[in-house]
């Protein structure tokens, strides 16, 4: 992620600002431009602080002070492009289910910003049946009516949240309960947008010979897949073959996983370079780098992870001199890094799969330093 600042006083602003902090002027993001743009009012539009021609109407989610993006005056929709995905919200009348799903699009919106930043293709489910599309449901049990639990999961094109998951004690209750290290709102995002991406750039592409000789065959029993991964959990020495016990339920679960992480991987080293982060430590060479470079659009999956594998070892240290939890509790073996390499050359659009996906971690491999494993947690 970016670090934005007002155009009018130059007071930083987060990604989700909607009014300067400093000046009181009204802000929102504009992903055209993919800038938090400050805003002027004039003639009964809002306007781009200094550029008057460029003009703006607000996301509709913005009466529930649920979204900061911003519709170009000209448009004729209601919603940004981010919400214009939504099929169903709770029953917003009810102030909890508000307040959670507040939590839920502000997770969705930074989604977005990586997948918009990366020119991936985004289909509206009104004009295609598998396009892309959110429902964000209230657990029938919470509501005191009867009906199935929901799952949070993907389907087609069509991602279901259950909105629980932006309580932070249920998501703990959860993460506990499924073994989980790393749980929360932005990592089932990103999870379940790797299914639809399975779906977009995998599932009818001549890659798919070379994703099932990374991840494995996806034709497997998924159902029997997952009742076996349940009862007896990820086997020994998964560490070194899938970045999650979760991975090793079924390759659909693994692609997802490793695209979650890719994800992570980027929007974390976007933010270390928009702060000019350095590593130099008095150690040995391997664990220097500097964050100089766009992570969205690096042209090779080494460049990536040579930054990645210090920063990790800096942010965990830290984290441990405050008496936490690692931040990063990962590690990254060549296995792991051979399956970023394959969601690296599908999201940069490379079809050759006889060649492309070996070549690519045969150097990604080679032209790393001596592989840096972050600590991880007990």
């Amino acid at each position: 992620m970016k670090i934005f600042q007002c155009q009018a006083c130059e007071q930083p602003f987060h990604f989700e600002t909607a009014r300067c902090a400093s000046c009181e002027r009204r802000a929102g993001y504009d992903p055209d431009l993919e800038e938090v743009v400050t805003l002027t009012a004039a003639d009964g539009t809002l306007r781009a602080f200094g550029e008057p021609g460029r003009r703006y109407r607000l996301c509709a989610n913005a009466a529930h002070a649920a979204c900061n993006w911003l519709i170009p005056a000209d448009s004729p929709e209601v919603y940004c492009v981010a919400c214009r995905h939504n099929r169903t919200v709770p029953d917003l009348s009810i102030p909890w289910n508000l307040t959670r799903w507040r939590a839920i699009e502000t997770a969705k919106r930074r989604l977005f910003y990586s997948l918009l930043r990366m020119r991936l293709p985004l289909a509206l489910r009104r004009d295609d049946p598998e396009g892309l599309a959110f429902d964000f449901l209230v657990d029938p049990a919470e509501a005191q009516m009867s009906g199935p639990a929901v799952l949070t999961g993907h389907d087609n094109g069509l991602i279901t949240v259950n909105i629980a998951e932006a309580d932070d004690v249920e998501r703990e209750r959860r993460r506990t309960l499924f073994g989980e290290p790393y749980r929360t709102l932005l990592g089932h995002f990103r999870h379940e947008i790797g299914h639809y991406f399975w779906n977009v750039l995998v599932r009818h592409d001549p890659s798919l010979a070379a994703f099932r000789a990374i991840f494995g065959d996806e034709r497997a029993d998924y159902g029997a897949a997952l009742r076996r991964y349940y009862a007896e959990g990820p086997g020994q020495a998964w560490q070194e073959h899938f970045v999650s016990a979760y991975a090793t339920a079924h390759p659909w679960e693994d692609f997802a996983e490793t695209w979650a992480h890719y994800l992570h991987i980027v929007d974390t080293l976007e933010t270390a370079s928009s702060f000019g982060l350095r590593m130099q430590p008095k150690l040995r060479p391997g664990l220097a780098a500097t964050m100089d470079f766009d992570p969205h659009h690096a042209p090779d999956l080494g460049r990536l992870i040579e930054a990645w594998l210090p920063l990790t070892f800096a942010m965990n240290s830290l984290n441990r001199s405050m008496g936490q939890p690692d931040l990063y509790p990962f590690r990254l073996t060549p296995a792991v890094i051979g399956k970023l390499s394959f969601v690296h050359d599908r999201i940069h659009a490379r079809t050759d799969a006889s060649g492309t996906v070996a070549g690519t971690l045969k150097a990604v491999i080679a032209g790393l330093r001596t592989p840096i494993a972050p600590p991880r947690s007990a």
